[in-house]
């Protein structure tokens, strides 16, 4: 059986990662706690005492605002940490599969993006995730880059827990109507880099559940499938919010890579919703 290191094992991706990989190889799941991969020579000298076949990366600082407060951490976690795993995986010869974001582009395209389309980050996040992305594509050949966006899972802090908490405590919710994505299922997502991983296949992928909406949109179909009409959802534009990083307004992905190289098509997003919500009752 295959064995696999993931790093980042406690967050809310990782959750559904260990869950999924579980079935089919030997998952070594591991946190900051077990690895600190700021630390080079631990680092690599952990992933060569464990000496995996595929490295999942699914850490990362991944507080957008925060990281323009805190520009050196985000830069040494998701730039630096992320090269002391590659320098790792190249020392033993290991696959790294690593997750990126929608981040890396300004949303000036208008049309969904592309894998080789040119990135051009508008926040400290997106250019210390594309740091990651640079350092992995210089030192390894056998590698996964997993972008993807507007995530929510079970096990951690996500858009869909945070409208429904606020929809208990207001009667009115502001969102913005003019940001445009695709949710993500964090149990979709997983499915979809275990399979990749299998496949053997190479490169950048975007990856998201189908489909695209605004955080309006979203909004309005999380207080409709929780059936608590008495919250009302009040469309904003992004500029009205203060908030410390810039997000592009639009960045849809064209996932044409994905169907063609892997054959994956993933569900629309309104499907995994729903699905989100049993799980919540079960």
């Amino acid at each position: 059986m295959k064995k696999v290191l993931l790093i980042g094992a406690q967050g809310m991706l990782g959750y559904d990662l260990l869950k999924v990989l579980g079935k089919g190889y030997e998952v070594i799941g591991v946190d900051k706690e077990e690895v600190d991969i700021t630390r080079q020579g631990a680092t690599r000298a952990f992933i060569k005492k464990i000496s995996p076949k595929v490295v999942i990366n699914a850490t990362g600082y991944t507080d957008v605002d925060g990281c323009e407060k805190k520009m050196h951490k985000a830069f040494v976690i998701n730039g630096e940490g992320v090269k002391n795993i590659a320098k790792g995986c190249r020392d033993i010869g290991a696959k790294m599969v690593s997750i990126s974001t929608d981040y890396i582009f300004d949303g000036a395209k208008g049309s969904p993006y592309r894998e080789d389309d040119p990135p051009n980050p508008l926040n400290i996040y997106g250019e210390s995730k594309l740091m990651g992305e640079r350092y992995i594509e210089e030192l390894l050949d056998d590698f996964l880059i997993v972008r993807t966006q507007w995530l929510y899972g079970r096990h951690g802090r996500n858009f869909v827990e945070t409208i429904l908490t606020l929809a208990a405590e207001r009667d009115t919710i502001e969102v913005v109507y003019d940001q445009h994505g695709s949710p993500t299922y964090t149990a979709d997502l997983s499915k979809t880099i275990a399979a990749l991983a299998r496949k053997n296949l190479t490169g950048t992928f975007h990856v998201s559940n189908e489909g695209a909406c605004s955080w309006y949109e979203f909004a309005l179909e999380i207080i409709r499938l929780a059936r608590l009409s008495r919250a009302k959802i009040i469309p904003i534009a992004t500029s009205e919010l203060n908030r410390p990083a810039k997000r592009p307004l639009y960045s849809v992905f064209d996932r044409e890579r994905l169907q063609q190289k892997a054959g994956i098509v993933m569900r629309p997003w309104q499907d995994a919703l729903r699905d989100y919500f049993y799980s919540r009752r079960a």
